[in-house]
């Protein structure tokens, strides 16, 4: 297959080309250094396409200088709030891998970052390792990691939930991406992966993160929402990507995930309670202070429900 072929079917795939990329290009209202988003791809994920050379080569998709940001095992109020923020300041997009159980302890969480036009996939309920968890405990478990936390996810900002899915720690199987493919979910590794997780220095890992994009030119970087050095180094990072000339790709998905009647159901009779008190309202509007400062979390209508 010729070069111009693969990326003309690439292409076709992924819905690059004019649209709505165009309006998003450099558009920063209120912030004239602001980094915004240079194009917007649509994502077909009919059989479960794979993404991130780490794993899957199948679509390289991005040009010279582009990038793609994602964060991992989110929300948690006080590290995905300042970080929207840092996002929002930027008029930047990412595309967000919760858990299914941080998802459904904090819907309102996941609901703004839903409302600041972020993609949303999942993630698996408790972060396992699935191909491990299959051998131990049998292939259904692996399911209901997955479809939980669909239903979860789905619960908490409905339609705006994506058919994306990472592994967590990157592991994957022949039989658990059959399984994905068949649901029409497609599947995120990474290029880059800031290893977060690890380096707990803000200086170092902003330092790594350059010295490897600068050898690479591009791609899907892999942070984690819930840890407190990305928090504090996201403002940094996104000036330094506008300094250093790189443009930030968001993805999108053709259509909404659809989630399971059995664990939509399954999830309603576990946490029948807490369905019941949340009412579907916001905390914000639910809860108002009408004396003194309010917190972070009110400021921006998120918080633990």
């Amino acid at each position: 297959m010729s070069k111009k072929l693969a990326i003309a079917i690439a292409a076709a795939l992924l819905g690059i080309g004019g649209g709505m990329a165009g309006a998003f290009a450099g558009n920063c209202p209120g912030n004239k250094e602001g980094l915004g988003v240079s194009r917007v791809v649509e994502i077909d994920t009919t059989g479960g396409p794979g993404f991130g050379f780490e794993h899957y080569k199948a679509y390289d998709f991005l040009a010279p200088g582009e990038v793609v940001l994602t964060f991992d095992d989110g929300p948690l109020p006080q590290r995905t709030v300042p970080l929207l923020e840092a996002l929002r300041k930027h008029c930047v997009k990412a595309t967000f891998f919760p858990t299914g159980k941080q998802a459904f302890g904090y819907p309102e969480v996941l609901r703004q970052v839903a409302r600041d036009g972020h993609t949303i996939g999942s993630h698996t309920w408790t972060h396992p390792n699935l191909p491990r968890l299959v051998k131990k405990k049998g292939f259904l478990e692996a399911e209901k990691e997955i479809e939980s936390t669909i239903s979860a996810v789905r619960f908490a900002v409905k339609d705006s939930a994506a058919p994306f899915f990472r592994f967590p720690q990157l592991k994957d199987s022949p039989e658990l991406l059959d399984y994905l493919a068949k649901r029409n979910l497609a599947v995120f590794s990474t290029d880059i992966d800031s290893f977060d997780f690890k380096i707990r220095s803000e200086k170092r890992l902003i330092s790594r993160l350059f010295k490897v994009l600068k050898k690479k030119g591009k791609g899907i970087l892999l942070f984690h929402d819930i840890q407190p050095a990305t928090v504090r180094a996201m403002p940094k990072i996104l000036k330094m990507l506008k300094d250093k000339g790189y443009r930030v790709v968001h993805l999108t998905a053709k259509a909404p995930v659809s989630s399971l009647p059995k664990y939509d159901k399954e999830l309603k009779s576990k946490f029948k309670g807490r369905l019941a008190n949340a009412g579907g309202r916001p905390m914000s509007a639910v809860i108002r202070t009408v004396s003194g400062t309010p917190p972070p979390g009110e400021q921006t209508g998120t918080g633990k429900n």
